[in-house]
């Protein structure tokens, strides 16, 4: 499949040369507001929304699913809010495919839906305890319903990952004919592999010709690279949350995604990707979950070099162990000391203090370092460093002092 990958990108830049056609356009669909607070024990106050919202309009994100606008109260007027703050960005709402469901969200002033059903068997069997047929007719009605309301229109396949090939087919025409703009295809529970889903969604992709969305879940941490899959595929619309927030394991973070389609696809989306470590603190802040040090592409150890060898290669060339710079996300390098530290990055640090070691002071220096580190199971922090230098030039004043008393004794 990689190598099928690589000659159907190839293809597909061939194609694109010789026409004069450029890459096609990929739109986030960012769902912090909808999906992002269905994370258990999440939940968002108004004013967080819609700064939430605020801030993703900011950043260049060009659809935001804003919530359930069915669900009445707080979220009805937390949608209402965020429809009236004269933002650049589509709001959408989502939907069962339920007639009075659409109503709400019209109320609200969205000027886009998603309308969702399952299609895979199990749900429709022991979920919906419905039928094939009824979920055709359910989702045909309220796509209509939709469409004659002149709002933009994306029908949700939810569990399309497990959904048989040929229903999901009859689903997306059905979809196409009734006016649906897309269709999204939900990995509800995360079980794609990035392989499987680029043939899925090829398929969708070639035989119904209706834009695709890709929604895809972590459950086994392969939700970024589905996405990917799906979009290497023909989508053209990838939804994410920021930091991944979502049902169990989450979804395709927003910061994963974009930058992944930046320097791993070569699509730059010209979101200001300079302001994610902003947008992720707030975010975790307001969701009150915590924002690893090791998440990719915002955590703070991303820039973060204790190994000699690595602290060595970045302070030479920093492109050595870093694919972007830190300023690209909102971070800033750091040269963490400790026991992997090596003379470079020591000697690096201490200019920071306007202190110059020599190489022999350094590798003294390092070999406390490291006895320190493992005494206290960490990185050093500045302080403790400089204590450090003192006494080490202090201890080696006296030694040097005796040494003279006993070269004047003798």
């Amino acid at each position: 499949m990689l190598d099928s990958w690589g000659m159907e990108k190839g293809k597909q830049q061939e194609a694109q040369s010789q026409s004069g056609a450029t890459t096609p356009k990929i739109i986030i669909v960012d769902t912090t507001l909808r999906d992002g607070e269905q994370t258990a024990g999440v939940v968002f106050a108004n004013t967080e929304k819609l700064r939430i919202a605020k801030l993703l309009d900011e950043i260049g994100v060009p659809q935001i699913e804003a919530g359930i606008p069915v669900m009445g109260g707080d979220e009805k007027q937390a949608i209402k809010d965020i429809v009236n703050a004269g933002l650049k960005a589509s709001i959408m709402g989502w939907n069962r495919a339920v007639i009075s469901d659409i109503e709400a969200s019209i109320d609200c002033g969205v000027d886009a839906v998603a309308i969702s059903i399952s299609t895979s068997d199990i749900h429709i069997l022991h979920k919906l305890r419905a039928t094939r047929q009824w979920v055709l007719d359910s989702m045909v009605r309220a796509t209509e319903f939709a469409k004659n309301h002149g709002l933009y229109v994306s029908v949700n396949a939810e569990d399309a990952s497990r959904s048989d090939m040929e229903f999901l087919l009859e689903f997306a025409r059905a979809a196409k004919n009734a006016g649906a703009d897309r269709l999204r295809y939900c990995d509800t529970v995360g079980i794609m592999s990035p392989f499987k889903i680029y043939e899925n969604v090829k398929i969708i992709v070639n035989e119904v010709g209706i834009p695709v969305e890709m929604h895809t879940h972590n459950d086994f941490g392969m939700a970024t690279a589905n996405a990917i899959g799906g979009i290497r595929a023909g989508a053209t619309y990838v939804g994410v949350t920021v930091n991944g927030l979502g049902e169990r394991a989450g979804n395709a973070a927003l910061e994963e995604v974009v930058m992944a389609l930046k320097h791993i696809e070569g699509i730059d989306l010209n979101i200001k990707t300079e302001r994610f470590r902003e947008l992720s603190e707030y975010v975790a802040k307001a969701s009150m979950r915590e924002l690893p040090v090791w998440k990719p592409i915002v955590g703070s150890n991303m820039f973060a070099h204790e190994s000699g060898i690595h602290a060595d290669g970045v302070l030479k060339y920093a492109s050595t162990y870093e694919v972007f710079s830190p300023e690209e996300v909102g971070l800033q390098r750091q040269i963490v000391i400790g026991k992997h530290s090596g003379s470079a990055a020591v000697i690096a640090k201490f200019r920071e203090y306007g202190i110059t070691l020599s190489q022999e002071e350094a590798q003294e220096l390092v070999e406390r370092v490291k006895r320190t580190s493992v005494d206290l199971k960490r990185a050093l922090f500045d302080k403790e460093l400089v204590y450090l230098y003192e006494d080490y030039k202090r201890e080696k004043a006296a030694k040097e002092q005796k040494t003279a008393l006993d070269h004047r004794a003798v």
